[in-house]
């Protein structure tokens, strides 16, 4: 069937819900025969209208990609049916690596080992497994370490669209010998007011 203004939105939905993960904008609109902006447009009106009708199927937008995705809300029930058991929380260990990842990318094993200060190879493999994070190419340095970065997969779990949406990092306070050289000024100026 010919791809015309009429069937627009309903083929990208047939598109996306064939492809099954994230496509990108520029695919998509490629594969629709529309420039991008067009196919921006036909994406807005595809996810109004599965928000309009309540469906359990929802619009997902990752970065420059987009997926269809059924609803947070039927998790427990989808699960059922498939009897897929939920998958083992990330651990500590975990969470602190994607985390080192997330907001330094793309970065080497070594930086994240130098960070945590401990060994991360198997952390880093299982988040590779998760599909969390994943190879982002090599460092042009001696031995051409890998370096790592997030996926579509990190936004979609972590509801977020973009890097952009990470909270910020707290400021850090004062160092301790900042501090310390605060508390003998007013050490001092106590001493010098009794004076």
């Amino acid at each position: 069937m010919p791809v015309n203004a009429k069937n627009l939105t309903s083929a990208a939905e047939a598109v996306l819900f064939s492809v099954g993960e994230p496509l990108e904008i520029g695919k998509l609109a490629e594969v629709l025969s529309v420039d991008e902006e067009t196919c921006r447009r036909t994406l807005l009106n595809l996810s109004a209208s599965l928000d309009e009708r309540s469906s359990g199927i929802c619009l997902l937008k990752l970065g420059d990609k987009y997926q269809l995705s059924s609803r947070t809300e039927y998790a427990d029930l989808i699960r059922s049916v498939l009897e897929v058991k939920k998958n083992a929380p990330l651990s500590n260990a975990a969470f602190e690596v994607l985390a080192v990842i997330a907001y330094n990318q793309p970065v080497t094993k070594a930086f994240v080992e130098q960070v945590r200060g401990v060994d991360c190879s198997g952390v880093i493999s299982t988040l590779c497994q998760k599909r969390l994070i994943e190879e982002k190419g090599r460092l042009e340095l001696p031995g051409r370490p890998l370096v790592y970065g997030t996926t579509p997969e990190f936004l979609r779990c972590f509801g977020v669209e973009s890097l952009d949406e990470l909270p910020e990092l707290p400021k850090n306070e004062l160092p301790e010998e900042e501090n310390s050289e605060e508390s003998k000024k007013v050490d001092n100026s106590d001493i010098n007011s009794l004076e």
